[in-house]
């Protein structure tokens, strides 16, 4: 049984949406180190609709001379969310799985030879958090404030307990956050 592995983009205040704010801070080796890590033992992605539609575009054009992780991107399975009917999976070797149903993300998580990797995707997160689903939450948290826009977690977002497993802070201001479910 592979774990699930999730990992956000987030400001100090908590929004995660359309991480272009990011741009502003130089991207730190180190950082590229870590994420990595995050994904070197996942064998798929399992993303949420909004996230797949955004990556699609823009990592299946993508080469390894491009960014060094465009063939994990383009070549690994990728396990879509969404009770879209018309979702276009046309990026190579992705499979609609449907509404969020946590019993089938857990048989998948099961059957994969190898860890999940979660990106955005931030109702997939906080539900996976809710059906205690979610082995891995890596936070690279930036040093900004952004004000009114989505927030990772809500009011409505689920109570859970977590561990801190790792912490790092780059020369960039960035701090990284894995967290584990408490024990």
């Amino acid at each position: 049984m592979g774990k699930i592995k999730a990992h956000e983009f987030i400001s100090v205040d908590g929004v995660y949406e359309s991480p272009s704010w990011t741009m502003e801070f130089s991207f730190d080796p180190k950082m590229g180190e870590d994420i990595g890590a995050v994904v070197g033992s996942c064998k798929g992605l399992l993303l949420g609709r909004n996230t797949f539609e955004m990556f699609a575009p823009a990592w299946s054009v993508r080469t390894a001379e491009d960014d060094p992780g465009a063939p994990f991107f383009n070549d690994s399975p990728k396990y879509v969310v969404s009770s879209a009917p018309q979702l276009n999976v046309e990026w190579n070797n992705s499979t609609l799985l449907g509404p969020y149903n946590r019993d089938a993300i857990r048989d998948l998580k099961d059957h994969v030879d190898g860890d999940l990797y979660v990106s955005g995707s931030g109702t997939l997160v906080r539900a996976l958090l809710a059906d205690g689903l979610l082995d891995e939450l890596h936070l690279f948290v930036y040093p900004v404030l952004l004000g009114d826009r989505d927030r990772l977690f809500t009011q409505d977002s689920p109570n859970a307990k977590l561990s801190l497993a790792q912490s790092d802070t780059y020369d960039n201001g960035v701090v990284h956050l894995a967290y584990a479910p408490a024990s």
